[in-house]
């Protein structure tokens, strides 16, 4: 009996692959890893897809088109690695009789770590003074800002949030949540507001928050006159949380004195896009989450996850 092939297309675990290669065998599986950097288009997908029983989705476009020409095909089931689900359609999936889940509540740590590296990173310039060296031979002492006695302004705060702000509140900052469905985490005391209020108190800005109708555009020009002058700003949840041009109006004009990008609106990032020119700037590769242990952890969940749709857990 021919074993049903699992589509695999998120880079983590791509990176890893040859690791679950016995997980698949031992769940009756065989998988296919795509070749991809980032994501595949849909292009791309409606000529792979179809031909797979299961799809282990990164950030590519699951989109309806995909969705019904992977049904239409052998597509009996699929995962979502990860936390993040704006590039998923779930209610074609629905229509189309396709069940898919995603892997929540696996990332916390590994963001937030990623989030506070940022953040300690912009209060004292370390990236840039790296570079500076190494670039420049130069031997910079830019006289940077302190975490502890600081506000930071969290927007999101579910797993990822709480965890970024038990890190903030080790370093002795004070964090004010954003979060319209905020419930309070035990041993973590953060105050909330609404968005965007108390904005003018934030010496950080720190997005975590998942990307919906409600986040998309958070960041844009019509904050910018709210803001702290000399705000840093730091993206560890999507790219579209943030209008790029506002940023890069902010940094032109002052108010904020820096940004930490693991995400953009368009990745990867476009070797002419206007950001690349404030080298007090940090960029990532929408990357936060990517630590071996983590990848390891997820992967085997996506893996029985497909199985036990497929009915090959065993």
């Amino acid at each position: 009996m021919t074993r049903p092939n699992i589509l695999v297309t998120c880079p983590p675990m791509l990176g890893l692959i040859d690791e679950f290669e016995s997980t698949f065998e031992e769940r009756g599986l065989d998988f296919t890893p795509a070749n991809v950097t980032q994501i595949l288009s849909v292009e791309e997908l409606l000529d792979i897809v179809p031909h797979h029983e299961g799809w282990i989705i990164g950030d590519d476009p699951a989109t309806r088109a995909v969705v019904e020409a992977g049904a239409n095909g052998r597509l009996k089931a699929a995962v979502k690695w990860g936390v993040g689900v704006d590039n998923v359609d779930f209610e074609a999936f629905k229509d189309c009789n396709v069940p898919v889940e995603n892997t929540p509540g696996v990332f916390g740590g590994e963001v937030a770590d990623i989030a506070l590296t940022y953040l300690l990173g912009l209060a004292r310039e370390t990236y840039r003074i790296d570079r500076e060296i190494r670039v420049n031979n130069a031997w910079p002492k830019p006289s940077g800002i302190s975490v502890a006695g600081r506000t930071v302004a969290l927007v999101g705060y579910g797993d990822i949030g709480s965890q970024t702000a038990k890190r903030i509140i080790a370093c002795g900052g004070k964090v004010v949540a954003y979060d319209p469905m905020y419930r309070p985490v035990e041993g973590i005391e953060v105050e909330t507001a609404e968005w965007p209020a108390r904005l003018e108190e934030a010496d950080f800005l720190i997005f975590t928050c998942p990307l919906n109708p409600a986040t998309r555009g958070m960041f844009n020009n019509d904050i910018l006159p709210k803001l702290k002058p000399g705000v840093r700003v730091v993206n560890v949840a999507r790219g579209p949380v943030v209008v790029e041009t506002a940023l890069v109006d902010g940094l032109k004009s002052g108010v904020v004195h820096s940004a930490a990008l693991d995400v953009f609106e368009e990745e990867p990032l476009a070797t002419d896009n206007p950001l690349r020119d404030f080298d007090q700037c940090i960029f990532g590769s929408h990357n936060g989450s990517n630590s071996a242990d983590a990848v390891r952890r997820v992967s085997h969940i996506a893996i029985d996850k497909i199985a036990r749709f497929l009915g090959t857990a065993g």
